[in-house]
């Protein structure tokens, strides 16, 4: 009997599988490459079918890796960035780019050319925006799909299947055109929650009125973890598995990881409320879940149902923090190209230089807001600030810098949690995935920084975890998916926040709060 599971992440630069088995553990996983077209500044684009040859080399890797036989492999499921891909009626892939370049028929999530279309939505002051933080996003499929009608209108009447990238590739793997509740309701304003989900009066309002037909969007939304169907032979060829595997309706990336790190809650859920999952990479998403909804300005959500059944969702996010110590180091001087390497090298000498002077740089201060401010003031238009530079060019002062951006960056995230806790969340334990796992310097600022005591799995994959969970509901291998999240729950380790630096991090909190102040000055009178 088939008793092992697959699940494919695909996030900014790569596609992910892994091969699971039914209590969790990891077997083998294969990586490969997927390409990124950046035209311009705010511009960045997928070809799916790139995207889709690189899912199919690392499922077979992955196969290849677990030493498990392709029939063996029970249930397939995907998550991946909220990515806007546009296919044909034929299903054949259609521009987004700018050049009209068919091979470029994706807009990835962290693309910013929409952000006249996202105002625009604000503006209506429509009902669903009070379950988006009350602003819409660029990042967001909607103002996504009103920029291609408004500026590549022949993309826009070729259009057949709008998709984001999860369902893409749910669609890809089993013929199925079903769309997961998680994506529609965390980036399309699907309202989850009503029977009538779809605003079309929204839709209208902003000039796509016709986008549900176009894009041959279904009118509800399935769970995630619901079964798709089996593999297409042509896909189970391709993927190097067989027809008898099911498909999973998958998740966004970000879901996954909280589902992988919040698993072991999913049948409490008022232990599940005290905590918060943060999915840490290139930018980082936090994410937390309650019993009843909670409204709140500058936070998606809450979305009903995105991940578990009954439970709403509250997200919050900041938009460059990976990328944003890998900015930090190509902008220095004594910098360079951010390779591992590179950001090993500066926590090294870090460390020596806090030997010396523990509170090391006091007065430099790092606003993180380099790609705008996601929570709690969802701002897209905020900027990056940084206070008490000097002359000094050296190796040292970069590390001094790449040190207070990070103190910054988790200084957003206390932001974060003081303003939900402000508003009705009790929550003290964080719960941390993603690549910021790799980051020593990060994972001690988790903790001192915020107070909270840091929850790390003890794997660094519980993004594929959460995917392997939702592949295992789907095939059978749990009754649901709450059973198959506690069963394949992983061990974790606790950090505890060091109290002798407490008073240090509330100074400089103090400071963070004043710099959002004086940028909100600063650009009053600049306007």
């Amino acid at each position: 009997m088939p008793r092992y599971v697959c699940s494919v992440d695909v996030g900014t630069g790569s596609a992910r599988a892994g091969v699971f088995q039914a209590d969790g553990q990891l077997l083998g996983r294969g990586v490969e490459p997927i390409l990124l077209n950046r035209p311009s500044a705010d511009y960045a684009e997928h070809d799916s079918e790139n995207i889709w040859q690189s899912v199919c080399k690392a499922v077979r890797a992955a196969v290849r890796a677990a030493g498990v036989k392709a029939q063996d492999i029970a249930g397939l499921s995907f998550d991946a960035t909220c990515s806007l891909v546009v296919r044909g009626r034929e299903g054949e892939p259609v521009s987004v780019s700018p050049g009209g370049d068919d091979r470029w028929d994706t807009i990835v999530w962290l693309d910013h050319r929409a952000l006249a279309e996202a105002d625009q939505c604000s503006a209506t002051g429509h009902e669903v925006l009070d379950f988006i933080g009350g602003t819409m996003s660029p990042e967001m499929e909607t103002p996504k799909l009103m920029w291609l009608k408004r500026h590549l209108p022949k993309s826009w009447e070729r259009a057949g299947h709008f998709f984001d990238l999860a369902d893409f590739l749910t669609w890809r793997a089993s013929g199925s055109t079903e769309r997961s509740q998680c994506t529609v309701t965390a980036k399309w304003t699907y309202l989850a929650h009503e029977n009538e989900p779809w605003r079309r009066d929204f839709f209208e309002a902003v000039g796509i009125g016709d986008m549900l037909e176009r894009g041959t969007v279904p009118p509800h939304a399935v769970p995630p973890g619901t079964d798709l169907g089996p593999l297409t032979a042509e896909a189970a060829e391709a993927l190097g598995l067989t027809q008898g595997c099911r498909v999973g309706a998958g998740l966004i990336d970000a879901f996954a990881g909280a589902l992988g790190v919040l698993g072991p809650y999913a049948g409490k859920p008022d232990e599940l409320a005290r905590q918060m999952a943060l999915i840490a990479g290139t930018s980082s998403c936090v994410m937390t879940m309650a019993s009843e909804p909670k409204q709140l300005r500058g936070f998606w959500g809450p979305y009903y149902g995105t991940i578990l059944p009954g439970l709403w969702l509250t997200e919050g996010g900041q938009s460059a923090t990976g990328a944003l110590l890998d900015h930090v180091i190509r902008l220095h001087g004594a910098g360079g190209e951010p390779s591992a390497d590179m950001h090993q090298r500066i926590a090294d000498r870090i460390d020596e230089l806090r030997t010396v002077e523990d509170d090391l740089s006091p007065r430099l201060h790092v606003l993180p807001d380099f790609h705008g401010n996601r929570s709690p003031y969802a701002d897209s238009h905020a900027l990056g600030v940084v206070s008490g530079l000097t002359l000094d060019a050296s190796f040292d002062s970069l590390c001094r810098l790449y040190w207070r951006t990070a103190v910054g960056i988790a200084l957003g995230v206390r932001h974060i949690l003081d303003t939900l806790n402000a508003h009705g969340h009790d929550i003290d334990t964080l719960h941390v995935t993603g690549g910021h796992t790799r980051n020593a310097l990060l994972m001690e600022l988790y903790a001192d920084a915020t107070g909270c005591a840091v929850i790390e799995p003890e794997t660094d994959e519980a993004v594929l975890l959460g995917t392997a969970m939702i592949a295992a509901a789907a095939c059978g291998l749990y009754p649901n998916l709450a059973e198959a999240a506690t069963a394949m729950a992983r061990p974790a380790r606790k950090r505890s926040a060091n109290s002798a630096r407490a008073v240090r991090y509330e100074r400089d909190y103090r400071v963070f709060l004043e710099m959002h102040k004086q940028r909100k000055a600063l650009d009053e009178i600049g306007q």
